[in-house]
């Protein structure tokens, strides 16, 4: 292998070590403390066209957000996926906590809470109302109206609940709230003018969260407002609402898309979503809003207004999703709800294009082998049959070149100094014998991508979250929890905190298994006669090891699983082209010790002259 060729592999791993080395250098942000939340004034945004409210949204959390919860009856909500309640006050859904998922692996530990009422810690809510427009003046229910319990008892999937509230001003109000086996809400709004006169007015709905929300703040993963508008996402991070144009009016900070056809709004966070979805076909007016004062984020849907003739009734249906992202119900909701683009919720990152088909794949095996971890190595095969045929020619060129590693030495004696001529001769070298020089480069240049695609499914994707493989493996979402420090759990004290210095030298057993399985592959050839190159390559497995010791479980054990079959690949093609890799003595090689230089021959040395 020429210079130039080892200088293009060289600048290769080392741009990856440097990639790699990114996720050490920017770790996730801490969060400061949210301040207390102050009451605003009301006001009007501007007017966005015909057949949409030309006010705010009456009563949002922007204009009323109260510190403290008032009391009012609650009904309770139970399904196999989601346990909480909902208020009578606003007739809000302000309290669900989802059944199979726990903060922690201790399956004692308390329920992931999705949603939580005003008076908590971190209030996070959804509200629904309807709003004037024109020269409508009647009073309309808002989030603090207290509803009556018309029918039903307890929400459940077979068991829908209907709230009514008479205006006394010949207005009837009715929500009635379903919910499925899943995750999805449906609230119909009805009204029902038993007056003389028509009234028109704009149904609506927002989910807001006070305070800012306690995230991953990793760059890698979209955390804040997730909206489609007609087949276009948009993504805003809870960092930058702050920094979204002022609104005219005074109503905070606002972002207004207007939806034509298709499209839903909500936040995001890692692993869970609130998202609000107008009925397929209905035009809405999208609204993300942030206050500088009382720091409530909130995504309003404003749908068409509807006159109510006189003896007429109106309603509107809306739809909540409040839950896991989990891949089975976001794509049965996109391909049975009509849900356009509904699994692009998921942050698939760059690679989309490799990072939806890898998790299919792994999904698919998953539900398959009934093992996450077995589903990785088995999806690491597949991966590694499917370049197989690339990676082989690649191989086959490295073995080519070294059957002409003889000739090319021969080749740097003749041309001694004259670089052009040794050039020359290379290339003649490698047209005759029909080698590529940088074919060696292509299976690291095909492993980042895949890498980083897989490194996206593992982080991003809650069907990893908390998986186990075997023994002390039981979240591959998770760093290995073993550690050298304590030998694997054989000293009677715990492993370092992960946010401990101590945490970077703390390697468990699959972060060593990956450093020895590139080492060993790395020993299938003599190191480079280079010495600079000799160094990085020596170094590189132990490089690797300490980078990757933090990471996911299960991106150490896919990685750990390609090192394997790629040393298993190499060497049966090396030895089908008549190369014998002399594994045991190269790693004898690199044990020797460094030989001092020779002390100078006194023929090439000055002597002093004669007196």
């Amino acid at each position: 292998m020429d210079d130039q060729n080892k200088n293009l592999i060289l600048a290769t791993v080392l741009s990856l070590v440097v990639i790699l080395g990114w996720f050490l250098i920017f770790p996730p942000e801490e969060q400061a403390p949210s301040p207390e939340i102050d009451e605003i004034s009301t006001a009007p945004t501007e007017s966005l066209g015909p057949g949409t409210a030309n006010d705010s949204v009456p009563g949002s959390a922007l204009e009323q957000a109260a510190p403290v919860a008032q009391e009012a009856p609650r009904i309770a909500v139970e399904t196999p996926e989601l346990t909480g309640s909902l208020s009578l006050r606003g007739g809000r859904i302000d309290d669900l906590s989802l059944v199979d998922y726990n903060e922690t692996l201790d399956p004692e530990s308390p329920l992931v809470r999705l949603l939580s009422p005003v008076g908590t810690d971190t209030p996070y809510y959804a509200v629904w109302g309807w709003a004037p427009v024109g020269g409508t003046a009647t009073a309309l229910p808002g989030p603090d109206t207290v509803w009556s319990l018309e029918s039903g008892e307890t929400l459940t999937p077979e068991s829908p609940v209907t709230l009514s509230w008479d205006n006394g001003e010949g207005l009837i109000f009715r929500r009635t709230i379903s919910v499925d086996d899943k995750f999805m809400f449906d609230v119909e709004q009805t009204v029902e003018n038993t007056t003389d006169t028509a009234v028109t007015l704009a149904p609506y709905g927002f989910v807001a969260r006070h305070g800012e929300p306690d995230t991953q703040g990793f760059f890698i993963l979209h955390e804040g407002v997730v909206r489609m508008t007609d087949g276009t996402l948009e993504e805003i991070d809870y960092s930058d609402m702050p920094d979204l144009e002022p609104d005219a009016r005074g109503a905070g900070r606002v972002d207004v898309s207007e939806v034509t056809g298709n499209g839903w709004t909500g936040f995001t966070d890692k692993y869970w979503m609130t998202t609000l979805i107008p009925e397929p076909g209905t035009p809405f007016r999208s609204v993300v809003r942030y206050s500088d004062r009382s720091e409530v984020y909130q995504t309003d849907a404003v749908l068409p207004a509807l006159e109510v003739a006189p003896g007429a009734t109106a309603s509107s249906d809306t739809r909540l999703f409040a839950g896991a992202k989990e891949w089975e119900a976001i794509q049965g909701y996109q391909n049975e709800g009509g849900i356009e683009g509904f699994v692009d919720s998921i942050d698939w990152g760059w690679f989309f294009f490799l990072t939806k088909p890898i998790f299919m794949l792994l999904h698919f095996l998953n539900g398959l082998i009934g093992n996450m971890g077995w589903a990785i190595v088995a999806l690491t095969l597949i991966l590694k049959a499917i370049v197989f045929p690339l990676a082989y020619r690649s191989y086959v060129s490295m073995a080519k070149m070294k059957e002409l590693q003889p000739e090319m030495e021969a080749l740097k004696e003749r041309a001694g100094d004259d670089r052009q001529e040794m050039q020359k001769g290379m290339m003649k070298l490698y047209k005759e014998n029909k080698v590529n020089p940088a074919s060696g480069c292509l299976p690291i240049l095909l492993q980042i991508p895949i890498f980083f695609s897989l490194y996206k499914v593992i982080f991003v994707t809650i069907e990893l979250r908390h998986a186990p493989w075997f023994g002390w493996i039981r979240d591959l979402s998770a760093p290995d929890p073993s550690s050298i420090l304590n030998l694997f759990g054989l000293l009677p004290f715990a492993a370092p905190d992960p946010s401990s210095f101590l945490a970077i030298i703390s390697l468990g057993v699959l972060p060593i298994l990956l450093g020895v399985s590139m080492w060993l592959q790395q020993k299938l050839n003599p190191a480079p006669s280079d010495p600079t190159q000799k160094m990085v390559f020596a170094w590189m497995p132990w490089v690797f090891m300490f980078m990757l010791g933090n990471f996911a479980s299960g991106l150490v054990l896919y990685w750990i699983t390609n090192n394997v079959v790629t040393f298993v690949q190499q060497y049966a093609i090396m030895r089908s082209h008549g190369a014998k890799p002399d594994i045991f003595g190269n790693i004898k090689q690199g044990f020797k010790r460094k030989p001092k230089p020779a002390a100078a021959k006194a023929a090439n040395t000055p002597g002093k002259p004669k007196k």
